[in-house]
């Protein structure tokens, strides 16, 4: 074999190694934009399925404020008991003559005084 035809072949074979190197690369960047391109990033879904976790249970603990509101409020409504207790805690009321009402001032620091 004539040192032409070497030269020919191994300019082929570095030809073909250069095409398939293309080729590879080619397949592995659009692999890459597969995974990584588009309208989200892998990092932004993981980032939304995390936030979407921290606000279903900020839902759920929303649920149980509402559930224990609703419960308090068909109790004011309809239960003697609750409405006699709010009314005694919240606006200080006492039930006839029979009952006295204690309200004790809290101490304050000579300091608070003004002096004369």
């Amino acid at each position: 074999m004539s040192a032409a035809g070497r030269t020919r072949r191994s300019k082929s074979t570095a030809a073909r190694l250069a095409w398939r190197a293309a080729l590879l690369l080619a397949v592995v960047l659009t692999i890459a934009f597969a995974v990584q391109g588009g309208e989200y990033t892998t990092a932004e879904l993981l980032s939304r399925t995390q936030r979407r976790a921290e606000l279903e249970q900020e839902v759920e603990q929303l649920q149980r404020v509402v559930d224990s509101l609703t419960r308090e409020k068909r109790l004011v409504e309809t239960d003697d008991a609750t409405l006699e207790r709010i009314a005694r805690e919240e606006y200080g009321m006492v039930k006839g003559s029979r009952e006295l009402l204690y309200r004790f001032a809290e101490e304050r620091d000579d300091d608070t005084l003004p002096r004369r």
